[in-house]
C-alpha cells in the first residue's frame, strides 16, 4: 500500500512538472502562403454615445438651431440657458427662421436698457456645448450665427469659463447696416486662457427685440481642416484602417421611419440641415457629421468608405412595398452624390461642398441587422438589381448571415455581428474554419466582448478578441473585412459599453481593445504564412504573416500568439523556407498583458494596459519564449528577401 502511495505522489509530481514544462510550437513555412485581402482590417463608426455630435465632429454648440425639441413651438431649447431674469429678458421660440427645413428660431425680448439698467455682463443666452466646451489658450474659434432684429444690434459673443472668467470676447454691432432681415454674422475668438468646461454666451445691454438661429462655434484647428476633432481623428487614423463603415448601425434605420437617417438631410450647408432625433440612442443630432463628412473622413484617413444605406422598407414592416421606388431612387442619388461627375445633379452638390472629384465609394450595405424582417429579402433584391444596373462596380452587402449555409439571394458580402462573453469570443477563433468557401465573402463588421467580462474595456476582453481576430486572419480567404464596434464613447453618455476610444471635452484614451487592434494594422494586404500549431493546450492561438514595413520598406514576419490561460506558457516558433537569415537588429517583441484580467485604462491611467515594446535579442528562426498569463504577444522579425 505504501509503495502505491509513493507511486501516486510521484505520478502527480511528474504530471505537474510536465505541465509546467509543456511547450506549444508554431511551425512556420515561410515559402508558402496566401495574400490577405487589402481591405481586411478597418473601422466602423456609428452615431452612438455621442460619437459624432460632441465627439469626432468638432462643433462645440449643442442644439445649434434650437430644433431639438421638434418643429413645433414652443420648442425645448436645452441645453441653452437664459442669462438674466424675467425682469430683464423674455425668451421664447417661434417659426420665423429663414431656413425652410428648420423653421424654429429663438426670440429674445430685451427689457433692460444699457449697462446701468441691465445686469453686469448683459442678458442673453448661454450654451455649455456637450458637457462643457474645451477652450484652450491661444487657440482660435470661429463663431457663426444668424440674427434678425427690430433695430440695430450690439452683441457680445464670449467664451466664459466654469469659474465665470471671460476666456475670449468680441463685440458685434450693426449700427452701420440693417439687420431687420436675417443676416449672417461671423467672428473669430482667440482664447486668453484654458478652461475645459466653458460655455458660449451671446449677450447684450441694448433694449429691443431680436431673433437668433443656427449658432455655431468651431475650432479653427481641426483634422486636415475638415472639421474633425484632431485627437479623436488621429486615434482612428493610427489604426490604419483600410475601410470606414458609416453612419451605423442601428442609428441608420432608427426605431421608426420618421427618425431614420436620411442622407439628403445631412448634406449641403450645415445651417440648412434639419437634423433629426436618433430614437435608437435617444438623443438629437444636428447632422454636422453627415453623409459627406463620412466620405470625407474616410478619404482623410486613407480608408475605403462603406456606406450603410437604410432601405426604409423592412423597418418594422411599416412601409408598403408599393412605395419602394422613391427609396431606390434615394439610394441611387446617394451613389451619384459620392461617385457622380461634378456636372451631375447630386455630384454638383458634392462639388459645391468642396470636393469636385468623386469619392472612392465601392461598397454599400443595404440595411443593418434586418434579415429577420419579413420584407427584407424581397426589398433587398429590388435594391440589388437597381444598384447593379446603374453601378455594376458597386459591391453589395446583405444583412443575412452565410457563415453556416449559403444565401438564397445574390450578394458580394454578408454581414456578421458578434457580441459575446470572453470565453465564447475566444472559442470563436475557429468560427469560420468550416464556413462555405464559395459565394459571398464575410464582413465581420461588428465584434466585441461585452457585459461583465468587458466592463468599460478590460484586458480580458482584448485577449479574447485577439484570438478571434487571429482566427479571422487565418480564414481571410472567406473573411475579407473586420471592424470592432462601437468605436467611440463620450464618457458623459455611455449608451453602450465597452468601446474602443473613450473621451470627454478635452481628453481621450484607448481601451485595451483599441490597443490590441494596433497589432493587426499590418495584416491588410500581408501574406498569411503556412503554419501549424502543435499544442496540447486549449488556450493557445497563433498565426504568422509577412508584411512590408511602411517606414523602412523591409520585409518582416509577425508572429502573433494569444495565451488565454491564467498560467504562463512556454511557446516556441520555428521558421523554415526563408531565403535569408533573420536579422538580429530591428527585431521587436510586443506584449499586451497586466496583473489583473479586469484591468481597465482610464483618464487618470490611460496607459495602464497598452502594448509594451522591447528589442528581441538573439532573434532567430527558432526561438523559445515564455508567454505571460492572459496575454497577447507579437514578434516582429526582419529579414531581407
Amino acid at each position: 500500500m505504501m509503495s502505491l502511495k509513493i507511486f501516486l505522489v510521484y505520478l502527480t509530481f511528474f504530471t505537474v512538472y510536465c505541465y509546467a514544462d509543456e511547450t506549444s510550437t508554431l511551425h512556420i513555412d515561410a515559402s508558402k502562403g496566401r495574400k490577405i485581402p487589402d481591405t481586411f482590417f478597418g473601422a466602423f463608426f456609428e452615431e452612438i454615445n455621442h460619437a459624432g455630435a460632441g465627439g469626432l465632429w468638432a462643433e462645440l454648440v449643442s442644439n445649434r438651431g434650437f430644433e431639438a425639441g421638434g418643429q413645433s413651438v414652443p420648442s425645448n431649447i436645452f441645453p441653452w440657458t437664459v442669462v438674466g431674469d424675467d425682469s430683464s429678458i423674455e425668451v421664447s421660440t417661434d417659426r420665423s427662421s429663414c431656413f425652410d427645413r428648420n423653421k424654429v428660431a429663438l426670440h429674445m425680448n430685451i427689457l433692460c436698457d444699457g449697462p446701468k439698467s441691465c445686469p453686469p455682463g448683459g442678458v442673453g443666452i448661454s450654451n455649455p456645448g456637450f458637457w462643457g466646451m474645451n477652450i484652450e489658450k491661444a487657440h482660435k474659434y470661429k463663431v457663426v450665427f444668424f440674427v434678425k432684429a427690430s433695430g440695430a444690434i450690439d452683441l457680445d459673443v464670449s467664451f466664459i469659463g466654469s469659474d465665470n472668467e471671460t476666456l475670449a470676447s468680441n463685440n458685434i454691432r450693426s449700427f452701420d447696416h440693417n439687420v431687420t432681415e436675417w443676416t449672417r454674422m461671423e467672428t473669430v475668438l482667440e482664447a486668453k486662457a484654458t478652461n475645459h468646461n466653458a460655455s458660449l454666451q451671446i449677450t447684450t445691454t441694448k433694449r429691443g427685440v431680436l431673433w437668433l438661429d443656427q449658432v455655431s462655434a468651431m475650432p479653427l484647428d481641426t483634422y486636415k481642416g475638415h472639421g474633425f476633432r484632431k485627437d479623436l481623428a488621429q486615434m482612428v487614423a493610427d489604426l490604419k484602417p483600410r475601410f470606414f463603415r458609416f453612419p451605423g448601425g442601428c442609428y441608420v434605420e432608427g426605431g421608426y421611419m420618421r427618425n431614420a437617417f436620411r442622407w439628403k438631410d445631412s448634406v449641403g450647408p450645415w445651417e440648412e440641415r434639419p437634423g433629426h432625433y436618433g430614437d435608437v440612442w435617444d438623443y438629437w443630432t444636428d447632422d454636422g457629421f453627415g453623409y459627406f463628412e463620412g466620405l470625407q473622413f474616410s478619404e482623410d484617413i486613407g480608408a475605403l468608405p462603406i456606406w450603410v444605406f437604410n432601405n426604409g422598407l423592412s423597418l418594422n414592416d411599416e412601409v408598403d412595398t408599393s412605395l419602394i421606388a422613391p427609396f431606390i431612387q434615394e439610394a441611387l442619388d446617394g451613389l451619384e452624390f459620392a461617385k457622380g461627375s461634378a456636372r451631375s445633379k447630386w455630384g454638383s452638390l458634392r462639388a459645391s461642398m468642396g470636393h469636385p472629384e468623386p469619392f472612392d465609394l465601392r461598397i454599400v450595405a443595404i440595411g443593418n441587422e434586418e434579415c429577420a424582417m419579413s420584407k427584407y429579402r424581397g426589398n433587398y433584391l429590388k435594391f440589388y438589381d437597381a444598384i447593379k444596373h446603374a453601378y455594376p462596380d458597386i459591391q453589395i452587402i446583405s444583412n443575412c448571415d452565410a457563415s453556416q449555409k449559403p444565401l438564397d439571394h445574390p450578394a458580394d458580402f454578408y454581414d456578421f455581428h458578434i457580441y459575446s462573453h470572453a470565453n465564447d469570443m475566444f472559442s470563436k477563433h475557429s468560427k469560420f474554419d468550416d464556413a462555405p468557401r464559395y459565394g459571398p465573402k464575410a464582413f465581420v463588421s461588428e465584434y466585441a466582448v461585452w457585459q461583465s467580462d468587458a466592463g468599460n474595456g478590460t484586458l480580458l476582453a482584448a485577449v479574447a478578441e485577439a484570438a478571434f481576430l487571429i482566427g479571422l486572419e487565418k480564414n481571410s480567404d472567406v473573411v475579407h473585412m473586420v471592424s470592432y464596434a462601437p468605436l467611440f464613447v463620450n464618457t458623459n453618455d455611455k449608451r453602450w459599453t465597452p468601446d474602443a476610444i473613450v473621451f470627454n471635452s478635452h481628453e481621450s484614451y484607448g481601451t485595451p481593445s483599441y490597443w490590441l487592434q494596433h497589432l493587426f494594422t499590418t495584416s491588410s494586404g500581408a501574406t498569411l504564412l503556412d503554419s501549424t500549431l502543435q499544442t496540447s493546450s486549449k488556450y493557445i492561438v497563433a498565426s504568422a504573416i509577412e508584411y512590408t514595413n511602411a517606414t523602412d520598406k523591409n520585409k518582416y514576419m509577425r508572429v502573433k500568439v494569444v495565451n488565454f490561460d491564467s498560467d504562463p506558457h512556454n511557446f516556441r516558433f520555428s521558421v523554415t523556407g526563408l531565403d535569408s537569415k533573420v536579422q538580429s537588429s530591428g527585431a521587436t517583441k510586443t506584449v499586451i498583458t497586466g496583473p489583473n484580467v479586469k484591468e481597465e485604462n482610464s483618464f487618470s491611467e490611460p496607459n495602464k494596459i497598452v502594448p509594451q515594446h522591447t528589442s528581441l535579442e538573439n532573434a532567430s528562426e527558432d526561438m523559445n519564449v515564455l508567454l505571460a498569463a492572459y496575454s497577447v504577444t507579437s514578434f516582429d522579425l526582419s529579414y531581407i528577401v
